[in-house]
């Protein structure tokens, strides 16, 4: 078993679960070395582009943690809207012939 899930099925990732605590520790990673990373650059100190560097790298690894997760939850949620909104074309075709 790997430490980070890649395959989902809808139900499974409509659930909290290990990645979703993953990605909520590397955003704030991100943020952070994002921030002070662009901060300390403008002042071209190189420290800056090293946490910088680091903030992109964090940035990465939590789209690679998360996003097959979010994809599955994206197209369960198009499947239903989709057939959500072909039961409102039926009805209202059903309406207009009465």
């Amino acid at each position: 078993m790997s430490l980070i899930r890649r395959q989902w099925t809808a139900k499974d990732a409509d659930e909290w679960c290990r990645e979703d605590w993953i990605a909520i520790v590397l955003s704030v990673l991100a943020y952070i070395t994002l921030t002070v990373g662009s901060a300390l650059s403008f002042l071209l100190l190189p420290t800056g582009f090293v946490i910088l560097g680091v903030g992109i790298l964090v940035t990465m690894l939590m789209y690679w943690v998360i996003d097959p997760k979010l994809r599955m939850i994206s197209t369960e949620y198009e499947k239903k809207q989709k057939d959500y909104l072909q039961q409102l074309e039926d009805i209202q075709k059903w309406e207009e012939k009465q």
